[in-house]
C-alpha cells in the first residue's frame, strides 16, 4: 500500500535452521517450536521510500516494547524483530530506536513511556517463504473475525496516519 514497496512477502525467519532443512510450517512456527517469528521480506525502491520510513511505518503499527507478544498473540514467534541485510540497516534501525526512546515515541500508548523497546535487530540469515494460503491473506479474508478485529483497525491508522505515503 506505500509508495516505493514492490512486494510484501510473508514468513519465517530469526530462528536456527531447521532440523532436515526443510522450510518451517505455520502449524511449527505458532507452535514456538521454531524459534523463527512471524516476518515479512519488504522489497522496495529506496529512490521512493527510504529504509527509515519503512521503519516510522513498523513502529507506529505494532507495540515494541512486550516481550513475545502482539496483541492477543503470545510467544516468542510474535516477537519484535528486524532483520537486517546490510550493516547499513542495522546501524539505522539502532540509531531509529535510539531516537525513539530519547523522544519516547517508540510507544502506543503514554501510559508506556517509560518501557523500553526491545525490537530485537539481528542480520537475516534466511527467509522462509509462508504457506501460499498466507499470501494476501487480508485480500482474501477481509470478513473474517481476525482481519476484522485486528487487522482492519490496524490498517485505518496506516492510512490515516501515512495518508501521504499511500498509493492510490
Amino acid at each position: 500500500m506505500l509508495k516505493g514497496v514492490s512486494s510484501v512477502l510473508p514468513g519465517y525467519s530469526g530462528g536456527p535452521p531447521p532440523a532436515g532443512g526443510e522450510n518451517p510450517t505455520y502449524e511449527e512456527v505458532s507452535a514456538g517450536v521454531t524459534g523463527h517469528a512471524e516476518v515479512i521480506k519488504i522489497e522496495y525502491d529506496p529512490a521512493q521510500i527510504s529504509y527509515e520510513t519503512l521503519l516510522t511505518v513498523f513502529f507506529a503499527t505494532h507495540d515494541p516494547t512486550t516481550l513475545n507478544k502482539q496483541g492477543n498473540d503470545l510467544g516468542e514467534q510474535y516477537r519484535s524483530i528486524i532483520l537486517y541485510s546490510t550493516e547499513k540497516q542495522k546501524t539505522e534501525a539502532q540509531n531509529f530506536i535510539k531516537k525513539l526512546e530519547n523522544q519516547h515515541l517508540g510507544v502506543q500508548h503514554p501510559s508506556e513511556a517509560d518501557r523500553p523497546i526491545i525490537t530485537e535487530i539481528k542480520p537475516l540469515d534466511k527467509f522462509y517463504p509462508a504457506e501460499d494460503y498466507h499470501k494476501n491473506y487480508y485480500a482474501k479474508n477481509k470478513n473474517m473475525p481476525y482481519c476484522e478485529l485486528v487487522i482492519n483497525p490496524k490498517l485505518k491508522k496506516v492510512q490515516q496516519k501515512f495518508a501521504e505515503m499511500m498509493k492510490k
